[in-house]
């Protein structure tokens, strides 16, 4: 047997129905597609009231940004833009007015306090509003609602460097995963490895069912950064 959440969520892939090829490289996709369109008519409009907000405080209202994705391949994953216009200069500066909080970035590749994030910007990421537009990454296939968090290129190294951790190259990004519901926000950038690997052994129906049940509460609970 084996098991995505050891403590509370102990699911074993010899019980589901579906076997394990089938739903990873088949089953998963199509319900990801099913889930995208059922979501839509509430998510689109959504979307586009906190873009028009964001477009008339000035700036764009999306932000895409490169990210790593399957097999090492590059897309543009989707946001609503929450930090200022200038948001690497204010960031690089920020890092190099303290050692902590450099040591601080370098360690988790986040701040607890991030100058770059607007006042609507603090309130979209905390409700995860933010990350509605990659929903269409999901439908075009470049992301998974279930599955490892995308990094961006300049964190390639960091993950590359650890061993094991291959197993985020196997699948598609999700918008939301096994790190995102037990470790939000918390924690070193190699935990998230660790978190993908345990998830890729087990990548089953009722295991992504968990994971998006948890995520729900996760988003009430408004834990975003």
């Amino acid at each position: 047997m084996s098991y995505i959440f050891a403590d509370d969520i102990a699911v074993s892939a010899a019980s589901q129905k579906l076997p394990f090829r089938v739903y990873r490289g088949v089953v998963k996709r199509v319900l990801d597609i099913v889930l995208v369109l059922l979501i839509s008519p509430v998510a689109l409009p959504i979307v586009f009231i906190v873009w028009l907000i964001m477009r008339l405080g000035g700036g764009a209202g999306f932000y895409r940004q490169p990210r790593v994705g399957r097999g090492g391949r590059l897309f543009d994953c989707w946001k609503i833009r929450t930090m200022q216009l200038d948001a690497e200069r204010i960031l690089q500066d920020y890092i190099n007015s303290d050692p902590l909080i450099a040591r601080e970035w370098g360690r988790s590749q986040k701040l607890k306090n991030d100058p770059r994030i607007t006042a609507v910007g603090h309130f979209l990421r905390k409700t995860s509003i933010d990350e509605l537009p990659q929903l269409w990454n999901v439908l075009i296939g470049d992301m998974s609602l279930v599955g490892p968090r995308p990094f961006t290129p300049n964190q390639k190294a960091l993950y590359d460097g650890q061993n094991p951790g291959r197993a985020y190259y196997r699948l598609r990004p999700g918008i939301s995963g096994l790190w995102q519901v037990k470790s939000r926000n918390l924690g070193a950038f190699r935990m998230r490895i660790a978190f993908d690997e345990t998830y890729a052994r087990d990548v089953t129906f009722l295991n992504d069912l968990r994971i998006l049940a948890r995520t729900v509460l996760v988003v009430l609970r408004a834990t975003g950064k």
